[in-house]
């Protein structure tokens, strides 16, 4: 058992170094570049760096904080050579993922802290969240959780039938009403059926666009407030799904919906192929809210639990 999961962890570290492949070159090229020619990191490195920083998608804020924890080492060690930079990144970056880390193990084989453990699955659309709520339900199946499925997101002609497809894929339940009805009252049966059927994990699909941004985020509330009613306390997790490929314009998502929303945790999808990844950095940063899940494929088994020290490991070895 010991060498199978080694193997699997092995596995999951190889498609995590796939999937960062085009962030990881891009950003060291540009460094390689900017380093040319220099052997300390002086005030024209630390500029050049934060441009690089900004262009690779880390963001202005948290660019900044890079910025001035670097400054801080090079005014404590006097000479620091444009060779310790790499490492110096990393360690910074490695201190501003773990200032994120969740507040329970997002591991699926975990215990859970309720009974249903209700999650509720928020983002525009287009960013992958019905295809992350089928993955995360396979994980946790895999785990060997009940879990039940609740297709909330009403308003998208197709949307039911989409989760409906991925809740085949992995195997376990669904509960869906017609196109068109009350979002809220979905939610409320889906509980109601978690309930009566002892469902470990429920994870509520719900809409990505309404008539207007108002609409939607007064939407999720409704939604929050009828499934207390039925489960006290739930939603227990609100995920925001990001797409990593779409760099700013994700951050600006998760401005918008962390405004409106109590968000406790981020899945970032579509880190493979993309040069973007340093939006993973910003987006945790930023808003103080750990990134729970990532997603580096298409493939169901494509969506791992986010390791901090391996995403690290990955950007930089």
């Amino acid at each position: 058992m010991a060498l199978f999961g080694f193997g699997k962890k092995e596995k999951e570290q190889e498609r995590l170094e796939e999937g960062l492949e085009k962030t990881r070159t891009s950003f060291f090229g540009k460094l390689t570049r900017a380093v040319a020619g220099k052997d300390e990191v002086d005030e024209e490195v630390l500029d050049n760096l934060e441009e690089i920083l900004v262009t690779s998608d880390v963001g202005v804020k948290t660019t900044v904080d890079i910025i001035h924890r670097i400054e801080a080492r090079v005014a404590r060690d006097k000479y620091v050579s444009t060779n310790d930079l790499n490492g110096i990144i990393r360690e910074e970056i490695a201190d501003l993922l773990l200032a994120t880390a969740p507040d329970r193990p997002a591991d699926f084989s975990a215990p859970l802290p309720n009974h249903p453990h209700v999650v509720m699955v928020v983002g525009v659309n287009g960013v992958g969240k019905t295809t992350s709520i089928g993955k995360i339900a396979n994980r946790y199946k895999e785990a060997g959780k009940s879990v039940l499925l609740g297709a909330a997101d009403t308003f998208r002609a197709a949307a039911a039938e989409q989760l409906e497809i991925w809740s085949e894929r992995a195997g376990v339940p669904i509960v869906r009403q017609h196109h068109g009805a009350d979002p809220a009252a979905v939610a409320f049966d889906t509980l109601a059926a978690a309930n009566s059927r002892g469902s470990e994990v429920v994870l509520i699909d719900t809409a990505g666009r309404l008539h207007t941004k108002g609409g939607l985020m007064d939407e999720l509330s409704k939604i929050k407030r009828i499934m207390d009613r039925q489960v006290p306390g739930a939603p227990h997790e609100v995920l925001l799904v990001l797409d990593a490929s779409t760099g700013q314009n994700a951050l600006r998502q998760a401005e918008e919906f962390t405004k409106s929303v109590d968000v406790t945790g981020l899945v970032l999808t579509k880190l493979d192929g993309t040069a973007k990844g340093g939006i993973v950095i910003g987006i945790s940063n930023e808003f103080q809210i750990p990134v729970k899940y990532i997603g580096v494929g298409e493939g169901i088994d494509d969506l791992q639990i986010f390791d901090r020290p391996a995403f690290v490991a990955a950007l930089f070895d």
